[in-house]
């Protein structure tokens, strides 16, 4: 049975691009990564560049980094990037907790924006107290209008 994967070959300048661009990421999120902390860097989207369409490559970065208060912790990112005339060009970027995190902010990036699950809490918080609201609102209404 023969493999279908797809092997994309980047330029050593673009990979100390991705690794300056990981590196600056992991401070945003006040961690501090040492030189020899092992972040392992990973093309996980790769959309070519078409003379209709810009392209864009996703990659993950994870590893084990220290925080504020020296423990080590894990780090889960990634680095969202437009391809553009044959240029890599920072679009977005994460630095999250969790696997799970990553991977919410992986199906934003297919299918382009957020879908809120309406089974949500804060949903159904919302829900109540607006409802709480109109009950309080006729209450304090409706006997003036049968007043008159």
């Amino acid at each position: 049975m023969k493999a279908e994967t797809q092997a994309i070959r980047i330029p050593e300048k673009i990979m100390r691009q991705i690794r300056s661009d990981c590196h600056n990421a992991i401070l945003r999120a006040h961690l501090r990564p040492n030189e020899k902390d092992l972040v392992h860097l990973r093309c996980v989207d790769h959309r070519l560049e078409t003379e209709s369409s810009f392209g864009s490559q996703l990659w993950y970065f994870e590893g084990l980094v220290a925080n504020a208060d020296n423990q080590r912790v894990p780090l889960f990112g990634a680095l969202d990037y437009s391809l553009q005339f044959g240029l890599h060009e920072l679009a977005d970027c994460g630095v999250f907790d969790s696997t799970d995190e990553r991977e919410r902010f992986y199906s934003v990036y297919r299918q382009g924006h957020f879908t809120g699950s309406l089974r949500h809490p804060s949903h159904r918080w919302l829900a109540i107290g607006m409802l709480l609201v109109a009950i309080a609102t006729l209450l304090r209404f409706v006997p003036r209008l049968f007043a008159e």
